[in-house]
């Protein structure tokens, strides 16, 4: 049930703000932004999770694991994200820029909140909220590097990976 709320809710934000009638400007950055989440999910989710989606009692009726839950997620908040943030992104005043990325840090970092006192979310291996907030802050100013400059936003991206996997001690064994 709180799965249907949430797509209900950001199916909800993107029809209302997305940018649909510029949808291919913003598509390579919604294809690079669930290449991060495929690998987060494909590598770690089962084998060395940082979070994982706990379905409600109400989803987990209706079969819902943590990645449906992880799909549906890709396919309606994070469209809705990118057409919305990269579309409205203020141009030239670096101060507005900063804000807004604040903003969207906020937006999601609040969204997590709601999941953890909900029970919608845990944290293994050391991953807190602390973390998640830092990562949204790298995450979305890596998608909007990628959206202006895309070959500079790969190498960030793969540092901040990196830097995530060494800090975190992900064993190799993730690989199979």
């Amino acid at each position: 049930m709180a799965n249907a709320i949430y797509a209900s809710v950001w199916f909800f934000i993107l029809w209302k703000w997305g940018d649909w009638k510029n949808w291919e400007k913003y598509y390579p950055t919604l294809l690079f932004f669930l290449i991060g989440d495929f690998i987060y999910l494909y590598l770690l989710s089962d084998h060395y999770p940082m979070w994982r989606y706990n379905p409600s009692e109400g989803d987990a009726k209706h079969g819902l694991t943590n990645t449906h839950i992880s799909l549906s997620v890709m396919l309606i908040k994070y469209p809705a994200t990118i057409f919305i943030y990269l579309s409205k992104f203020p141009e030239r005043n670096i101060i507005k820029q900063i804000l807004f990325i604040m903003f969207w840090v906020l937006l999601y970092s609040i969204n997590e909140l709601i999941d953890l006192s909900f029970h919608l979310i845990k944290y293994y291996n050391g991953w807190s909220f602390k973390w998640s907030v830092i990562f949204n802050a790298v995450m979305f100013v890596c998608i909007y590097i990628h959206y202006r400059k895309p070959l500079i936003a790969w190498p960030i991206a793969i540092i901040f990976i990196l830097f995530l996997w060494f800090t975190f001690d992900v064993p190799l064994s993730v690989f199979r």
